[in-house]
């Protein structure tokens, strides 16, 4: 008489079986799932440096804006307010060194340029006064040395060098500028000058198409040539050839809760961080290194205290620090990468 098998026995083979090729099966959706989201369990990226700057009492306006010397180790804080110094000079390391006041009414983007003879910085004013609708290059000690638009004087589009409310500027180190233009007044558009300050080419105008702008509020440009401009109230970044001024695409995924206020790269180019103020948060996206721009991939964010407020960012490209002017708590801070 033939001997019956306990049929559990096929129960729990088969319940093997079924086990592994479910592990198998869940170990290749798993790699799909990461070859699709190559940031999934990406690790923090920065931490916030308590101990800058050293003096925090040093700020006694409305800080709006930050530039990084990395070459001398010095940052530049704007800020605003009456009988307040509108340029206060800190050591990379925190320490109040000095400021400077004379020509600047109301900064509003800043920028520092280093060349093989000398440095210089760069302001936009957006002020309603007699030194406001500018754009300035200054000393590193606070001496003007160049006017861009007429001081005072809100302009239309039409002329180039005739400013509303300028809002940032990047400088390259061929002397090449990029104007965003303007920070709410007439002006929606794009401007590249010359080293002698003749227009290159111009783009933009007041809208939400292609190409078209509502408050472009920051610029920066990137190693491959291609120039990448905070579209502030369209919510969402548009990027544009240095070279002609064609448009090459946008972003806007990443911006449904609040449009981007700031751009500017990490020191190794893999990353664009991106303040958004009214949500009190720093946003570190994918940058692509060349070709299409493709889809806007948040790798992480940083959240900030309700009523922070993060307007403009500047990362020093020798540490890899990234500053933050924060309007609402009138201060800068620093936040160092962790690897």
């Amino acid at each position: 008489m033939r001997r019956k098998r306990p049929p559990g026995r096929w129960l729990v083979m088969a319940g093997t079986l079924l086990s592994l090729l479910a592990l198998l099966w869940g170990s290749q959706i798993l790699k799909a799932f990461d070859y699709v989201s190559p940031w999934k369990g990406q690790q923090q990226m920065y931490k916030l440096d308590i101990g800058w700057p050293k003096i925090p009492e040093y700020f006694t306006g409305q800080t709006f804006c930050v530039a990084v010397d990395s070459l001398h180790g010095l940052v530049y804080v704007g800020q605003r307010g009456d009988n307040v110094p509108k340029v206060l000079v800190f050591s990379e390391e925190g320490y109040f060194l000095y400021s400077w006041n004379d020509t600047v009414e109301m900064p509003h983007g800043i920028f520092v340029l280093n060349t093989a003879t000398d440095s210089s910085v760069w302001i936009t004013d957006v002020g309603t006064g007699k030194y406001g609708h500018t754009v300035k290059q200054y000393s590193p000690s606070g001496k003007l040395m160049q006017i861009l638009g007429t001081p005072g004087n809100a302009g239309s589009s039409l002329i180039p060098l005739q400013f509303d409310q300028p809002a940032d500027i990047f400088v390259e180190e061929s002397g090449d500028i990029y104007v965003v233009d303007g920070d709410g007044g007439m002006n929606n558009r794009l401007l590249k000058l010359s080293n002698d300050y003749r227009e290159i080419w111009l783009a933009g105008a007041n809208g939400t198409g292609i190409g078209q702008f509502k408050i472009p509020h920051s610029v920066t440009v990137d190693p491959v040539g291609r120039v990448w401009v905070a579209d502030r109230d369209n919510k969402r970044i548009q990027v544009f050839d240095k070279v002609t001024g064609e448009w090459l695409g946008s972003w806007s995924s990443c911006f449904a809760e609040d449009g981007p206020y700031s751009v500017r790269f990490t020191a190794d180019y893999k990353y664009l961080i991106v303040a958004q103020l009214n949500i009190n948060r720093l946003a570190i996206l994918a940058a692509p290194l060349v070709g299409s721009i493709g889809d806007c991939v948040m790798v992480q964010t940083i959240q900030m205290a309700d009523e922070t407020k993060p307007h403009l960012v500047d990362v020093d490209m020798k540490s890899g620090a990234v500053y933050v002017a924060e309007i609402g708590a009138q201060q800068v801070q620093r936040y160092v990468p962790l690897s």
